[in-house]
């Protein structure tokens, strides 16, 4: 009798591993992008949902039009985009037994401060493609169809990034990270100085961050977009400087372990993957190569 409670037992239990759904994916768009351009961020949904059948793919959505999430994605405060995004986050039934994040450019260092902030529901891999987690240095270029917007946040930028009314007005104010004035930048910075730990050790974000399965950071090797392209992963300018960039291992961040890097690196909790091209440049075949695996 034991033996055939045993075998039923057994058979139920296959059968609920049989039925279990693929893990969610939430997306977080970058800087100028909506949740759902055809282009960009609905491609990205539509080749996931073509490889892993069932999968639930929420594509973030910052405001009640997809106009409004583009200005948003330029304007609007990254701490209330965040808090707003924990909220959202908690309150979908689908993503309650936990799910993995992908943003891309500004989406990476976004998602990553809901992973720091905002622990329930949990995020199991993070995925960063293009994001900048040290921030930039300047605006090489910024997509075509933005071109007057990108030309008003360099006159805001030159006016003083820092300044209050530009801190809390523009969102790429929110991530500079000016090397030539770390004081400046740690006391003054509204997001970026934050989520880096850059004026004191906040322990829960250092362990939210490190519950994290797995941390993926893709750089893009001819990046003209970011500056320095070494924030993708993690790196920056020496400081007091604006040539010489140093990789994550030697910086301040990780030698000091302030997010808990260094721990998560030594348990190979970290990846670093290459792409040759523009920022956010990569194939369909790229993709599901290098990035599909984290996802499944």
């Amino acid at each position: 009798m034991a033996s055939i409670r045993l075998f039923v037992s057994f058979v139920l239990l296959s059968g609920a591993f049989c039925r279990m759904e693929p893990v969610p994916l939430v997306i977080w768009h970058g800087m100028g992008d909506s949740c759902c351009n055809p282009e960009s961020m609905g491609y990205i949904k539509k080749i996931v949902e073509k490889k892993i059948p069932g999968i639930y793919v929420l594509s973030l959505k910052i405001g009640s039009t997809l106009i409004e999430d583009m200005e948003n994605s330029f304007f609007k405060n990254v701490n209330d985009q965040v808090t707003l995004v924990c909220d959202m986050l908690a309150k979908d039934p689908k993503l309650k037994g936990g799910y993995n994040a992908m943003g891309f450019s500004q989406g990476g260092q976004f998602l990553r401060a809901v992973v720091q902030r905002c622990p329930t529901p949990p995020i199991i891999n993070l995925i960063s493609v293009g994001g900048q987690h040290q921030g930039v240095y300047g605006f090489p270029r910024c997509p075509g169809e933005s071109s007057h917007i990108c030309d008003w946040i360099r006159k805001m930028l030159d006016l003083g990034a820092y300044t209050k009314e530009v801190q809390d007005r523009l969102v790429q104010a929110q991530y500079w990270h000016d090397p030539l004035n770390e004081e400046e930048y740690r006391k003054k910075s509204l997001f970026l100085a934050d989520i880096n730990q850059e004026r004191f050790v906040n322990t829960t974000y250092k362990k939210n961050l490190m519950s994290l399965n797995k941390f993926v950071m893709v750089k893009f090797l001819n990046d003209t977009m970011v500056d320095p392209p070494a924030s993708e992963w993690f790196g920056y300018y020496r400081s007091n400087q604006a040539t010489e960039t140093i990789p994550l291992n030697e910086t301040l961040l990780y030698t000091e372990d302030r997010l808990g890097l260094m721990e998560m690196d030594q348990a190979g909790k970290l990846v670093f993957l290459g792409v040759e091209g523009d920022h956010l440049h990569f194939s369909k075949d790229w993709f599901y190569k290098n990035i599909l695996p984290f996802l499944q």
